[in-house]
């Protein structure tokens, strides 16, 4: 049986999740900002990628402070990752078109739009749940209520990346 390292099963429940809260300090006060992204992850270069647009604050947020935090969450089957990163911005409009899909028509008229920008993110630690499911859960769980035990919840790990 082969089994995985905890820096692939991080990154295999990232590229499973795909959507993520990205936490950035505002500025003001040490404030926290969080709000949902659309991860693309290239494992080969270790890094997670965004489109993101000039016109809501991020690259500002980000160029203050580039420590980020990448929150994960698959609440279906109880999987969770959270990941904390070196964020960095660019124009690479030749990265853009390579990250271009039909969910940035959403946001943007076509990939050309000048507002557009990459986030990249370069994880270097990340905290994972990973959970055998609801149902297993709450069976787990209803069982050492009974017999006054812990339940084992799946793995829980700190992982180096």
């Amino acid at each position: 049986m082969i089994h995985k390292t905890d820096s692939q099963t991080v990154w295999d429940l990232i590229e499973k999740i795909r959507i993520c809260m990205l936490v950035t300090h505002d500025g003001k006060a040490g404030e926290l900002r969080a709000r949902p992204m659309s991860a693309d992850i290239n494992v080969d270069d270790e890094a997670i990628y965004f489109l993101t647009d000039l016109r809501q604050h991020k690259d500002d947020e980000i160029e203050a402070d580039h420590n980020v935090c990448l929150a994960f969450a698959d609440t279906g089957s109880l999987k969770y990752v959270s990941v904390t990163g070196i964020a960095t911005l660019s124009n690479d409009r030749e990265k853009i078109a390579d990250l271009w899909s039909v969910a940035g028509r959403a946001w943007w008229d076509s990939k050309d739009d000048p507002n557009i920008r990459v986030l990249h993110v370069m994880p270097l630690r990340a905290e994972y749940w990973d959970s055998p499911g609801s149902i297993v859960t709450s069976i787990k769980m209803a069982a050492a209520a009974l017999t006054g035990t812990r339940p084992n919840l799946g793995e829980n790990k700190k992982v180096e990346l």
